[in-house]
């Protein structure tokens, strides 16, 4: 729930009248303007999927519900002065996530910043892991068939918001469709900026460490973790802690929890899939009913601190461990690969964030 001078949203708050105006951006309104909807002409110029649909019926009807992403094209598809808060994000693409998915980057920028504070490929930023669709009803995230991405996340804006969408494949996409739900609205000065970061790498048995997000100096909130964890070795994977160094700490952290099953509420290990809330774990394990088709476990795990949220003053690094258990009853250091999202809040300006992996350091070895 966002709660501010001009605004309010959740259930207990529905029903109260305040200034604020909602607006949307799609492919059928651009710019979000009022009255500024369904205004396109249709016409047979394949860069608009199903435009030619609607010849007959002319103008107001579906004429330009989708785009086409060149190969290597960076599109801009919210571009919208402030004040204002980002509500709702729905967007799908081609059919399967194994052309759309990891292959195309999200970045948000605010208030005119040079460098993104949202920088997640797309599959990721919605929590679904390895470009492998898994249901997922979550508080702030759902994953719908076949695949239907959608985030509600509260994103403030006070002078600006753009977001761009770059497909970093060879080839076109068939078509991008996306609607973006926002409020024009005052902001509260104590409001923070909402952040994604992604990283991915693969642990050293010498030191079975994955850094999820470290460099963020300022105040702030961080409100949830997505891990895409491919196991490089058979056996149990799940011993290591989660760790976050916060405001000077050193060599041992503030909060270190006690297994990554844990850190994802469950216990045990994960023995079935499930969704909640605030946490998860989506990908069915393949191989369990054919032998045959066994590959790598890989596992799509998230969790949000929505009603718990990690509060940090000047500074946070967050770390996992990558621990297995042995056989002969003693932890074994892991050379897994993970790809992680973490999401928090915090002033601006914020850190610039490390170089992005390139389109070929995306995917698992």
């Amino acid at each position: 729930m966002f709660v501010g001078s001009e605004m309010s949203i959740g259930l207990d708050k529905l029903f109260l009248l305040d200034k604020s105006r909602t607006r949307s951006i799609s492919a059928e309104n651009p710019t979000g303007e009022k009255g500024k909807g369904g205004m396109a002409l249709p016409t047979e110029d394949t860069e608009y999927p199903n435009s030619s649909a609607a010849l007959e019926l002319g103008q107001g009807w579906k004429a330009r519900p989708f785009l086409k992403p060149k190969a290597g094209e960076t599109l801009t598809i919210m571009d919208i002065d402030g004040p204002g808060v980002i509500q709702h994000i729905w967007m799908t693409s081609d059919m399967s996530f194994k052309k759309a998915g990891r292959s195309c980057v999200l970045r948000f920028y605010w208030d005119n910043e040079e460098t993104p504070s949202v920088e997640v490929p797309m599959s990721d930023f919605f929590a679904v892991g390895h470009d492998e669709f898994a249901p997922m009803n979550s508080a702030v995230v759902i994953v719908n068939p076949l695949t239907a991405l959608n985030c509600y996340w509260q994103m403030p804006f006070r002078k600006h918001a753009r977001i761009t969408f770059t497909n970093e494949l060879n080839t076109d996409l068939e078509l991008l469709a996306f609607q973006i739900t926002y409020a024009e609205t005052e902001v509260p000065e104590d409001a923070a900026y909402s952040h994604a970061q992604w990283r991915r790498g693969v642990t050293e048995k010498s030191h079975p460490e994955f850094t999820i997000l470290d460099g963020v100096q300022g105040k702030g909130k961080y409100v949830g973790t997505f891990l895409a964890w491919t196991q490089l070795s058979a056996g149990w994977f799940g011993e290591g802690e989660i760790k976050f160094f916060m405001d000077g700490d050193k060599q041992f952290p503030t909060i270190c929890g006690t297994g990554v099953e844990d850190y994802f509420c469950g216990s045990w290990g994960f023995p079935e899939t499930y969704s909640t809330l605030y946490a998860g774990n989506t990908l069915r394990l393949k191989g369990l009913d054919d032998p045959q088709k066994f590959s790598p476990p890989q596992w799509s795990l998230y969790r949000w601190h929505i009603m718990d949220p990690i509060c940090f003053e000047e500074e946070l690094r967050v770390t996992i461990q990558s621990l297995g258990w042995g056989q002969d009853g003693k932890y074994r250091p892991l050379e897994d690969d993970i790809a992680s999202t973490a999401y928090w809040y915090q002033t601006e300006p914020h850190q610039k964030f490390p170089d992005f992996p390139s389109y070929k350091e995306r995917w698992p070895r």
